[in-house]
């Protein structure tokens, strides 16, 4: 063990490689906002149930709409193929 730098037997940081620091740094980071980000979302589900139906809607989550859908129901697909069919889209 005396072929090892002094800083590097202690666990000093200062030792450790950069590219080492930043994925230990960047680690440290996600497991902190994982931690808030699962306490707000518990928080969130306790308070709608306590304070029952009618509480204020989740402002993020869930699942997003879907792109190029119409808040109308759709039509079928017969219903489509013959609007197609009219407007000459298929010969």
């Amino acid at each position: 063990m005396s072929d090892r730098p002094k800083d590097r037997q202690d666990g000093n940081k200062a030792g450790m490689p950069s590219y080492e620091r930043e994925a230990q740094a960047l680690r440290e980071k996600t497991e902190r906002l994982r931690a808030l980000r699962l306490a707000r979302d518990g928080a969130e589900t306790v308070a709608p149930a306590a304070s029952g139906a009618g509480g204020p809607a989740k402002a993020r989550g869930g699942k997003a709409p879907a792109r190029g859908k119409s808040a109308k129901a759709s039509g079928s697909l017969s219903d489509w193929l013959k609007t197609q069919q009219d407007q000459g889209r298929r010969s």
